[in-house]
């Protein structure tokens, strides 16, 4: 009896660490700073630009809506060699990176009360942020919630 018991306590350890180790491996933490480059886009035969739009959702949170110009979201791309014209976005709320967007649309949930800062930065396929003479491709708006 006390064999089954540690057999079995050894089991569901094994188990236990093998997804805890599985699941540290592919948790990416979007709150920590990471040191990206940028790329300077002015040589581009097409200067990627952005709008947001950021409208209350009628049930929670905001939607969030990207408008872009000469520049394609491609998450197929991630993490490889950058491409002119296509990466995907970074969302910042309150100066915290939230996420990486892979399209035009993003719902952001509930917020604290109070006023937010909404940013989000264009970025080519290995993270680098673009910009234009020196400045970030990226536009912030300010929420209330």
């Amino acid at each position: 009896m006390m064999n089954r018991v540690i057999i079995s306590t050894l089991c569901l350890s094994y188990l236990l660490f093998t997804n805890l180790a599985y699941a540290n491996k592919n948790f990416h933490n979007h709150s920590h700073k990471h040191d990206h480059g940028t790329i300077e886009v002015a040589s581009f035969s097409e200067i990627p630009s952005l709008k947001i739009e950021i409208v209350k959702d009628s049930v929670s949170g905001w939607n969030l809506h990207l408008v872009t110009k000469n520049f394609k979201f491609s998450p197929e791309h991630v993490n490889m060699k950058p491409v002119q014209g296509e990466g995907h976005a970074h969302l910042y709320v309150d100066g915290e990176k939230r996420a990486r967007l892979y399209g035009p649309w993003f719902h952001i949930g509930n917020l604290l009360p109070g006023k937010h800062t909404i940013r989000v930065t264009l970025n080519a396929n290995n993270h680098d942020g673009l910009v234009f003479q020196g400045h970030p491709i990226e536009v912030s708006k300010n929420i209330i919630q």
